[in-house]
């Protein structure tokens, strides 16, 4: 398995720094889009902390980006077939939230993200994090509170949700098992 914690917060970092300079941003203007501190973001951009999820999530949508899309331009490229050993593997430091690319990072057309909640796990992402994609959900294991504006949905195994307008969104582990779904991502 190809854990993304020592190796990929530095390829983090260095993608964090790259889009914000791309878009000749400072810290501070960054800190302002996104709504994070801009120590944060010196941190992080230096390999001193590692982002949470809920801070990716608001980085991200500083940048017109989905989660998914940061975190694959960080992973780097791979081939048509990548066997689940070698697909990338992101946790979050905070909430234990693991992230596995399942297609490639490349993929054309649709992205798949497997996401794992341990119990009592909740993570937020503003919905500038998903402005630009189709986003779909199939909770493979457990069950999940997803929370969507005001509209909560409570899902189970083999349940199938499509996302309606971003909007703020939570997702939060029901239960005491964790709780596995796939996210599929079409741009929109």
């Amino acid at each position: 398995m190809n854990t993304i914690v020592n190796t990929t917060d530095a390829n983090l970092a260095a993608r964090l720094r790259h889009e914000r300079l791309a878009r000749d941003w400072s810290m501070a203007e960054l800190a302002e889009r996104a709504g994070v501190s801009r120590a944060m973001i010196a941190k992080v951009e230096a390999g001193k902390a590692s982002p949470t999820a809920a801070l990716l999530g608001r980085l991200s949508g500083a940048f017109g980006l989905s989660l998914s899309t940061l975190l694959a331009r960080a992973e780097g490229s791979a081939g048509r077939h990548v066997r689940r050993a070698d697909q990338p593997v992101w946790s979050d430091p905070k909430t234990g939230y693991v992230r596995r690319a399942v297609s490639a990072p490349n993929a054309r057309g649709a992205e798949i993200v497997e996401v794992t909640l341990p119990p009592g796990a909740q993570i937020a992402f503003p919905a500038a994090s998903y402005a630009f994609f189709v986003q779909q959900m199939l909770v493979t294991a457990g069950e999940l509170n997803f929370t969507e504006g005001d509209v909560v949905h409570r899902l189970a195994e083999g349940d199938w949700l499509e996302l309606g307008e971003p909007r703020d969104c939570v997702f939060e582990t029901a239960g005491t098992q964790p709780c596995t779904y796939l996210v599929i991502l079409v741009k929109s």
